[in-house]
């Protein structure tokens, strides 16, 4: 064979191998397959979850039995979305939900959902694109899922009145989303956002996951980020929670487990540090991801509470 046979050859060795590479980085990081409509999300495993097993379980039951109205709307590029329309009063605050990866409303919202509505707001829980009963097949970490969160907030303007004040509020990726929605133009309806546990960026969680699987960061990140471009059809890096802080003068209240194994307690240290708007910020010691409501009930009911106030 020649050089250049050879050479031809070992190129297109190279583009096969990065091709598949990040394929397989593709699935595993944002395809989500199709579910079963009424498919329940399992609670995830662990020593920190245990104890707080029952006190979940008791919460998503809780407001599962609440009388809802089931919701749908179009999103921007003609997927269904769908989500769960709690009512409590008449021309009262609407917070908006928006739960974790592969996780959903009901596992991730009910604590807050219910205090909410104890502080008198009515609430739309959202199933995120790719989860639950809402369609798609491609999970975005945030990147499309910040402008289904404008969607819904232009759904509520119609429903619900031009005067209608807003809070949106998120879990894991559903915090990261509401955080990265600020850097679209939101209506000054929006009076404040309510993040629990975000990460700092999608990359930033990508490269720790990867760190976690015991793979080399800086090596796995660009095939992911590829998969994600020519699989998926979006960039990882066109938004993040701590780009998107730095320009918003909305407020903003970050809480976050000082014992999170899954995104980093540092993570919204960062975010707290790049913020230009108000900012309340509060870490629950010995948290685990997700679990500060669980693990700190009267800590975040007043810290939340007090937001509420400031901001309506």
């Amino acid at each position: 064979m020649t050089i250049v046979t050879i050479t031809l050859i070992t190129i297109f060795l190279i583009l096969i191998f990065v091709l598949t590479a990040s394929y397989l980085s593709y699935r595993i990081a944002f395809y989500a397959p199709k579910r079963l409509p009424d498919a329940e999300v399992a609670m995830p495993v662990g020593e920190q979850y245990e104890k707080h097993r029952p006190g979940i379980s008791k919460s998503v039951e809780d407001m599962l039995a609440r009388p809802f109205e089931p919701v749908t709307i179009t999103s921007h590029d003609g997927k269904k979305l769908y989500a769960r329309y709690y009512h409590v009063a008449e021309n009262a605050p609407l917070q908006i939900f928006f739960h974790g990866y592969k996780s959903s409303a009901e596992l991730d919202c009910c604590g807050g959902s219910k205090l909410a509505a104890k502080l008198g707001q009515n609430t739309l829980l959202a199933d995120q694109r790719s989860h639950g009963k809402s369609e798609g097949s491609c999970i975005t970490f945030g990147i499309q899922e910040r402008r289904d969160c404008l969607t819904w907030i232009q759904y509520a303007l119609t429903r619900f009145g031009k005067d209608t004040k807003i809070i949106l509020s998120g879990l894991s990726m559903g915090a990261a989303t509401v955080l990265m929605a600020t850097d679209l133009s939101l209506p000054p309806n929006v009076v404040g956002v309510i993040a629990d546990c975000p990460y700092s960026s999608p990359k930033a969680i990508i490269q720790k996951v990867s760190r976690d699987m015991h793979l080399p960061a800086r090596i796995a990140y660009p095939f992911v980020k590829l998969g994600a471009k020519i699989f998926g059809g979006f960039d990882l890096e066109e938004s993040s929670a701590l780009s998107a802080v730095a320009n918003t003068n909305i407020p903003i209240l970050l809480i976050h487990g000082e014992d999170d194994h899954f995104v980093p307690c540092d993570m919204s240290r960062s975010i707290h540090k790049a913020c230009a708007s108000r900012i309340t910020f509060q870490t629950v010691p010995g948290a685990g991801h997700g679990l500060s409501y669980m693990f700190a009930p009267e800590i975040y009911e007043k810290v939340t509470t007090d937001f509420i106030h400031t901001i309506l």
